[in-house]
């Protein structure tokens, strides 16, 4: 005997699964190199370790080139006995001001001069601190020996050791990388779908994405990007 089953007819959504593959990586990852070059003397953080923006993850001993450094003493030398001379010019002027001497134009003339020997003085004396120790004792921002987070999240990866040299980051050279810090709190999945898929999907679509690694939990997302350009690849197959 044939036995029918009478339903009632809904109206539902249909779910269609594809596998992606890919990783799950922070949106923002940020390579700390840094802005001196030198020897790493400090490590004060290791993979894993949480870090706060402005925290100092290493220190570097500056190691000066030799022609930069005679060049940097011999211009404070040089201004040292030019503000000496300058110096008692001025004293002397002063006194003949003094007792009216000399006029004014002539004293002031002698001061400017003065001042600027002082001035020259200072500025090859900070030049001189800047080669041979990374910074000027008298200036205002922060040693750039100290190499700082420039975002809060966790340390992923050290590539570096103590003793070994790096070299800084500028226009010409990418640098080298002191430490990976990635905000853990904001991830995103990265993946590659076949070219099948392509016409089924669109961005701003939700969608229910379960990972490999943790199968019994399902997480709700959002596409959020859909590349223009794919990604060629060729299968190889071998026979033995």
């Amino acid at each position: 005997m044939i036995v029918y089953e009478i339903v009632t007819p809904e109206i539902t959504d249909v779910e269609t699964k594809t596998v992606a593959t890919g990783n799950v990586e922070p949106r923002y990852e940020v390579l700390i190199k840094p802005q001196i070059s030198g020897i790493i003397s400090d490590l004060y953080k290791k993979a894993g370790q949480m870090v706060k923006e402005g925290e100092i993850i290493a220190r570097i001993k500056v190691i000066p080139e030799m022609v930069q450094l005679n060049s940097a003493e011999s211009r404070v030398n040089v201004a040292d006995i030019s503000l000496k001379q300058i110096e008692e010019t001025y004293k002397r002027d002063e006194t003949l001001f003094n007792q009216s001497v000399i006029a004014r134009e002539d004293y002031d003339i002698s001061r400017a001069n003065y001042l600027k020997a002082v001035e020259e003085k200072e500025n090859a004396q900070s030049a001189l601190e800047i080669i041979r120790d990374g910074i000027a004792k008298n200036s205002n921002v922060a040693s750039t020996t100290q190499i700082r987070s420039t975002i809060s999240g966790m340390i992923l990866d050290v590539p570096v050791k103590v003793g070994n040299s790096v070299i800084q980051s500028n226009n010409f050279n990418d640098g080298t990388t002191i430490a990976t810090v990635a905000n853990m709190g904001d991830m995103i999945f990265i993946g590659n779908v076949d070219e099948t898929e392509i016409g089924r999907i669109h961005e701003g679509m939700p969608i229910k994405l379960t990972i490999g690694a943790i199968e019994d939990r399902t997480f709700d997302a959002l596409l959020e990007y859909v590349s223009p350009k794919g990604v060629e690849k060729t299968e190889r197959s071998s026979l033995k």
